[in-house]
């Protein structure tokens, strides 16, 4: 088990409101490609408890049940521990959420998103705790799942973030990849999330720097946000005693034109939530400019700017776009020990591509047999009930 600093001293875990019993809350799945979908899916969760403890499924078994994963199970143990709303981190966690588990972990029960789960054979994973009622749902965050970031990066063009010029090849593959069942795709292709100021202060915490704490500044496209970010952001974020670290979040255009192709992958208001859910992060700074200027230095009174140990790219007129901060020598390059970048990720599905899209055309054929299944029980017990009388 891996714990996270929301518990009290020592690792114990704090009682509830009035002393009373902590209500202790489960929740599990593969987070591949943890994103802000999950992200808000395990806040959910943990607003209807005390303490949060998240089951993460191996390799083996996700590779059993849906498809190869893009990330290994250690890179996901560490990026959802890395989510602030997270108490407790479980690896190795069953695929079929049992009675068993709930007790062992002395939950009280589990949470998931309103959509479908299956196994291997076509079974709801959550069928005996729900029978239980001891199953809470939570709603989804819609224009975000794996499937649809896996799609994004296999199509290779600009027009998922900006909404424009969307090619007939690009049409034909949104139309086929990811269908809902049913034949319904309404979150394949072009991004359709809808940022809000609400979702906004759902993420944030809402603190200001308090004194003594040390402002750390970071900037960057932070694109699918992954476990080289977290490493990086963890390393920064054990640079002071009390630090208060401000992400700074480029515009679309802006990444595009330093990493060109068709960077980024997620959108600057999906990037937003990705980093503002981790739990190294104080503040982000929603399209800060790609120079850290004496202005922005000044305005948010920071200590210390941090880079990676990636390359930085010259400012549009060829200037160091951390010159001010090197000025002022309040510059500090990180090795954070990891390599990955978004450019690693994406050749990882580019290499095992035809697993991908053979994962979710076997997705959608147990979904669509699922809901078959469930209809025809839902005639049959009709049948019954007009039989009755």
């Amino acid at each position: 088990m891996i714990r996270n600093g929301h518990g009290a001293a020592g690792g114990a875990q704090p009682p509830g409101p009035e002393g009373r019993r902590a209500v202790r809350v489960w929740c599990d799945g593969c987070y591949d490609m943890v994103h802000y979908g999950h992200s808000n899916q395990l806040r959910q969760a943990r607003a209807m408890g005390d303490y949060l403890i998240v089951g993460v499924h191996t390799d083996e078994e996700i590779s059993k049940h849906k498809g190869p994963p893009v990330f290994t199970q250690e890179e996901r143990y560490k990026m959802v521990q890395a989510i602030k709303w997270v108490d407790e981190v479980v690896p190795a966690a069953p695929y079929v959420t049992t009675l068993e588990t709930l007790d062992k972990y002395s939950c009280d029960f589990c949470v998931h998103g309103n959509d479908i789960t299956l196994t291997v054979d076509g079974r709801d994973t959550y069928e005996e705790v729900k029978q239980a009622g001891r199953y809470r749902e939570c709603r989804r965050t819609q224009g975000v799942s794996t499937t649809d970031l896996v799609g994004r990066m296999l199509l290779v063009t600009k027009a998922h973030h900006s909404g424009h010029e969307i090619s007939s090849e690009y049409r034909e593959y949104a139309d086929s990849f990811g269908k809902c069942p049913g034949g319904r795709n309404p979150w394949t292709g072009v991004s359709q999330f809808l940022q809000t100021s609400q979702k906004i202060i759902q993420f944030a915490s809402g603190k200001e720097p308090q004194p003594g704490e040390t402002v750390i500044y970071v900037a960057g496209a932070f694109d699918l946000f992954h476990i080289g970010h977290v490493d990086f952001l963890e390393k920064v974020h054990g640079l002071a005693e009390r630090p208060y670290v401000i992400a700074g979040l480029h515009f679309d255009q802006e990444v595009n034109h330093y990493k060109g192709k068709n960077y980024p992958i997620m959108n600057l208001h999906e990037r937003t939530l990705s980093v503002l859910a981790c739990r190294y992060v104080s503040e982000v700074v929603i399209g800060a400019p790609y120079a850290v200027t004496a202005e922005l230095l000044d305005h948010f009174k920071v200590d210390l700017v941090c880079h990676g140990k990636t390359e930085i790219v010259p400012d549009k007129d060829g200037s160091d776009p951390y010159q001010e901060p090197k000025r002022r020598g309040i510059f500090c390059q990180i090795d954070s020990g990891n390599d990955l970048t978004t450019d690693l990720i994406v050749q990882r599905i580019i290499k095992n591509r035809l697993e991908y899209e053979a994962r979710n055309q076997k997705k959608e054929a147990k979904e669509l047999a699922f809901l078959e299944a469930r209809r025809r029980q839902e005639v049959q017990r009709e049948r019954e009930s007009d039989c009755d009388f």
